[in-house]
């Protein structure tokens, strides 16, 4: 498959984008919450690109929220990891778009994803590969849904990142309002009393993502919870 060299990307090809891709539409609210949030790490924040996609410096993004990806298909595609007709043929028997991310399989994808609760407990072992490479430029950053945060496998992640000072970790949490159980203090607070540094901003507004980015956290890993409306 050959990458191809996209024009200078725009926010607002992403909603043409997304609606070349169909078959998957109950997972429209999954997809459309998590737009704003990866377009500002694609355009903004990532260490990545379509040159770089092998680089060992390079940031990694895991994308734990794996259902309903037509979001993040479309941003890749509008930074040039792969050339946009392949997302007319999303979940098709013979693309490479299907409905779960296969990082052997898209350009740009780091794992395979979809079962939820993976994402977190690989980007803390992505990190400490990392460590123990000698590798201390690189950032790891995962996003993940609210409701998969009540998998046990995200809950030992946590409680695990901060005393391990993995302050390469950064992650995202959508939150639409979509899990079942709900915990003292709220997402942040769950994070927060893990030590983990922690921001909860407007998951739409590209200005308050963009802060809650790139802020220093030294020594502790980053926790942004990013608030839309609910199965939005």
């Amino acid at each position: 498959m050959t990458q191809t060299t996209a024009p200078t990307p725009a926010y607002r090809d992403l909603h043409r984008l997304m609606s070349l891709m169909s078959g998957d539409e109950k997972h429209d609210p999954a997809a459309t919450s998590t737009l704003d949030a990866l377009w500002v790490l694609y355009d903004r924040v990532l260490r990545v690109s379509p040159q770089t996609v092998d680089a060992p410096g390079r940031d990694r993004f895991l994308l734990s929220k794996g259902h309903g990806p037509m979001a993040y298909y479309a941003v890749l595609a509008a930074h040039g990891f792969f050339g946009e007709e392949l997302l007319a043929g999303f979940g098709s028997y013979d693309s490479p778009l299907g409905h779960h991310p296969d990082r052997l399989l898209v350009p740009g994808a780091e794992i395979g994803s979809g079962s939820l609760g993976h994402g977190l407990p690989l980007a803390v072992g992505t990190a400490l590969g990392l460590r123990a490479q000698g590798l201390t430029g690189p950032r790891v950053w995962v996003l993940t849904g609210d409701a998969e945060l009540d998998e046990g496998s995200n809950h030992e992640a946590i409680a695990y990142a901060a005393p391990a000072g993995l302050d390469q970790l950064h992650t995202v949490v959508i939150d639409n309002a979509s899990a079942s159980y709900g915990r003292p203090g709220g997402i942040a607070g769950r994070f927060a009393t893990a030590g983990w540094s922690v921001a909860s901003v407007d998951g739409r507004d590209h200005e308050e993502l963009y802060a809650a980015f790139t802020a220093p956290h030294p020594g502790q890993p980053r926790a942004v919870v990013a608030r839309v409306a609910p199965k939005h």
